[in-house]
C-alpha cells in the first residue's frame, strides 16, 4: 500500500483537496468505527487507520499496515450545519476512542503530511515510525479557529510530554518532519530504503507478545484517558463545536483561504 506523495508521488499543497487525504469526515469516521472492532480483518484498503494483527493469525504484510496521513484542513469544504457538526463530532469521538482503546498492538506509518486530525490519528497508535522526507507535521487547530475535541486533546496528553503538547497545541505551528522525533510524534525517522522493512519487523515483534498480557498492560496505561473521554458532557461537546463558528475563527479561516488563493 503506497501513500499519496510517497514514492514518486506529487504532494498536494497544504490545505488543498486531495481525495486520498481529505476524506469526507463523516464517511471516514463511520468506516473507522466499523473497522476497528474486528482488527483481524485486513485494514481498510487505501485507508487511514491502523496496524493490528497477531503473528499466529496473520503474516505481516503492508496490506495490514495503514498509512495515517492528512494534509490538514480542507479549506474548500462547504460549511457544515449544526446537525452535521454534531454528527462529525460523535463519529470522531467514537472512531478515535476505538482506535486508542484497541487491545492489540497498533502501529502508524507516517510518510506524508500529518496535520491536525491526521496527526491525532498517528498519536492514537501505540508505536509510531516516520519516513525521512520533505513534509509537515503539526496541530494547527488554534491557528485556524478550531477547538480540539475532548478525544483529540486526551490522545495528545496521553502520548506527548506536557511541554511538547503545549508547544504543538498552543503554538499551532507546522514543523518539518525532521522535528517529529524531538516533538515525540514518532519514535524514529527512517530512510526510504529501510522504512517498510523496519515497520514490518517492529510490527512482528509487537504481535508476538501474548495477547492477554499486552491487552492488560495497555488497558492500565490508557484507562484514565478513556475515563476522561467518556466523561465529556453534551454541553462540553457543544462548546467545542461552537468554537468553529465564532467570528474570530471564521476570520482566521478566511485569511488562510486568501493566503492559499482559495475561493468559496
Amino acid at each position: 500500500m503506497q501513500s499519496p506523495g510517497g514514492r514518486g508521488g506529487a504532494r498536494p499543497a497544504l490545505g488543498q483537496r486531495d481525495p486520498q487525504r481529505h476524506a469526507d469526515h463523516g464517511r471516514a469516521r463511520a468506516l473507522a468505527c466499523r473497522t476497528v472492532p474486528d482488527a483481524d480483518d485486513p485494514v481498510l484498503k487505501g485507508g487511514r487507520l491502523l496496524l493490528a494483527f497477531e503473528a499466529r493469525h496473520v503474516r505481516p504484510t503492508l496490506d495490514h499496515v495503514a498509512e495515517i496521513l492528512g494534509a490538514g484542513f480542507d479549506f474548500r469544504a462547504a460549511r457544515r450545519d449544526e446537525a452535521a457538526s454534531r454528527r462529525v463530532h460523535t463519529l470522531y469521538r467514537d472512531a478515535h476512542r476505538a482506535l486508542v482503546a484497541l487491545p492489540k498492538p497498533t502501529l502508524a506509518m507516517m510518510r506524508g503530511h500529518a496535520i491536525a486530525g491526521g496527526l491525532v490519528l498517528v498519536l492514537a497508535c501505540d508505536y509510531r515510525l516516520g519516513l525521512e522526507g520533505d513534509y509537515r507535521v503539526g496541530l494547527n487547530e488554534v491557528a485556524v479557529g478550531a477547538a480540539f475535541p475532548r478525544t483529540a486533546i486526551e490522545i495528545v496528553r496521553l502520548r506527548l510530554a506536557h511541554a511538547r503538547a503545549s508547544e504543538l497545541v498552543l503554538g499551532a505551528a507546522l514543523y518539518p518532519a525532521t522535528q517529529a522525533v524531538r516533538l515525540g510524534i514518532v519514535d524514529e525517522l527512517l530512510p526510504a530504503d529501510r522504512f517498510e522493512e523496519t515497520v514490518l519487523r517492529r510490527a512482528a515483534h509487537l504481535a508476538a507478545f501474548p495477547r492477554e498480557a499486552y491487552a492488560h498492560a495497555k488497558a492500565a496505561l490508557i484507562g484514565e484517558t478513556l475515563d476522561r473521554i467518556d466523561a465529556e458532557t453534551p454541553a462540553e461537546a457543544a462548546a467545542a463545536i461552537a468554537v468553529w463558528s465564532a467570528p474570530a475563527s471564521r476570520a482566521a479561516r478566511a485569511r488562510q483561504r486568501e493566503k492559499l488563493g482559495i475561493k468559496r
